[in-house]
Parts: C-alpha cells; sequence; structure tokens
C-alpha cells in the first residue's frame, strides 16, 4: 500500500512541477529582468540534474542487461550456453602480470610459459549496438618470452548430457585485435582415463566467426564422457590487444541421411 501512495505521489508532484514550468516558460516574454534572471538560475539547477540523469540513463540502457542470456540459437541446435565470463559481472574485473595459471574466475583460466609475464586480462562492459553479451574479455600482451598462451573455458554439466558421435559442436565468437594473429580453439573430451582432442583453427577474415567440432571423428565413449572444456590458443601473441566480444557454445545432432 505504502508503494501504491508513494507512486501516486511522485506522479501529483511530477504533473504539478511540469504544469508550473510551462506557466512560466508561457509568461517568461513578459517576466521582468530581475525575475527572469531568478527563473533562469532555478532552470539551469533542474537542467543539470536533468541532464545528468538522462546521460546516465541512455548509457546505462544502450548496453545489454548484465545476466542476460539473449543468444543466436543456431537451427537445429538442443544445448545453447554463453560462459559465465561473458555474461555476469566477475569478483576481480582485471588482473596485471597475470601468472602462468590464473582463474580469471569459475570455470575459466588463463596458461601460458613465459619467465617473466607482460600480460593483462580484463573483463570490459560490451556497449555496442550489436552486441548480446553484456562483458567481454581483454587481454594486452606486452613482450612474450613464452611458448604458448590459452584461455581455457570449462562446459557445464549440461553440455555431457545426451551427447553422442552424431553431434556437432559449434563455437561461435566475435574477436578483435590490433593486428592479425592466429587463434585455435581445441575441443576436448573426457571419457574414462582418454581426452579426444579436435582442433580448429578461427578463420578471422570477420569479426563475427564459427568453427565447428564433428564428433564422429573422436573415438569418444558415449557411456563415459566425464567432461568437455574448450582451450581457446592465441599463437604469437606478443605486442598485440584482443579483445574477445563474445563466446557462445551450441551442440546440434547431425541430420540422419
Amino acid at each position: 500500500m505504502g508503494n501504491k501512495i508513494d507512486t501516486f505521489l511522485d506522479r501529483l508532484l511530477q504533473r504539478r512541477f511540469l504544469q508550473r514550468w510551462e506557466r512560466w516558460a508561457d509568461a517568461a516574454n513578459g517576466m521582468s529582468l530581475e525575475r527572469l534572471r531568478e527563473l533562469r538560475g532555478r532552470a539551469r539547477l533542474a537542467r543539470r540534474q536533468l541532464d545528468q540523469v538522462i546521460h546516465i540513463a541512455e548509457h546505462r540502457l544502450a548496453l545489454p542487461v548484465i545476466g542476460s542470456n539473449a543468444l543466436r540459437r543456431p537451427m537445429g541446435s538442443d544445448w545453447v550456453w554463453r560462459p559465465e565470463l561473458w555474461k555476469g559481472e566477475i569478483p576481480v574485473p582485471g588482473f596485471s602480470s597475470v601468472p602462468g595459471k590464473a582463474s580469471i574466475c569459475d570455470g575459466a583460466t588463463v596458461f601460458h610459459d613465459c619467465r617473466r609475464s607482460e600480460l593483462t586480462v580484463r573483463q570490459i562492459r560490451n556497449g555496442r549496438e550489436a552486441d548480446l553479451a553484456p562483458f567481454g574479455v581483454r587481454m594486452d600482451v606486452f613482450r612474450f618470452d613464452g611458448s604458448f598462451l590459452s584461455l581455457v573455458v570449462d562446459l557445464p554439466p549440461e553440455a555431457v548430457q545426451g551427447l553422442k558421435q552424431r553431434h556437432l559442436i559449434r563455437l561461435d565468437a566475435i574477436v578483435e585485435m590490433e593486428k592479425p594473429l592466429e587463434i585455435f580453439a581445441r575441443l576436448n573430451i573426457k571419457h574414462g582415463p582418454n581426452v579426444e582432442q579436435i582442433v580448429r583453427e578461427l578463420p578471422l577474415a570477420a569479426e563475427e566467426v564459427m568453427v565447428e567440432f564433428d564428433l564422429a571423428y573422436t573415438k569418444m565413449n558415449e557411456k563415459r564422457v566425464e567432461r568437455l572444456w574448450i582451450d581457446l590458443i592465441f599463437e604469437g601473441p606478443e605486442m598485440n590487444q584482443i579483445i574477445l566480444r563474445d563466446v557462445t557454445l551450441s551442440r546440434r545432432p547431425r541430420a540422419d541421411l
């Protein structure tokens, strides 16, 4: 009841506020200069607050909503997923001098073998009109004396449920970089004591890219699959800035012939 009264009073006060300024605007041409000067001061004070609210609102409303699960679902998919790193705000948004094995958030880890780390990783807020993911991930690489740099993303248990060799697993990504480099995606499938791996190179001729992993070419034991994870491997990342605006994974059964 209290909320309803507050809402009613707010609307009543807002209506009176607007009516008052409408009257003053109509009367402005006939006001004395002293009265007009006073009114101008009050209008400027109100405008500063209104402009601030409008500026903040337009900025926030233009961004994808935090926690949004708006996804492009490829035709025929029976599972679609965006990792938490691109979906929600992580506890620590930025890391500098990232060590050789660094957990960025639950389910996402950075690996490298540099003797001296000159790597920073930061979660950034997406704000472009085309962005569906609320967040992106930016990696700034300066001097790099290692042989590999990778971002490992663990897939959830739902990805394993009902997984068959007739499935195709698809990775979609939106990638920006300062200068060209090669990025490989490796799907890892742990089944019993064994791990099957499929490697695909991301075709970076465009910003939005996709690769598919055909499980028919693996020796996966469907009854013993335990977990899946993806390695995103960056070749020659020195003196580069890499932004992953979005990463989504999906799977679909291959059409019966």
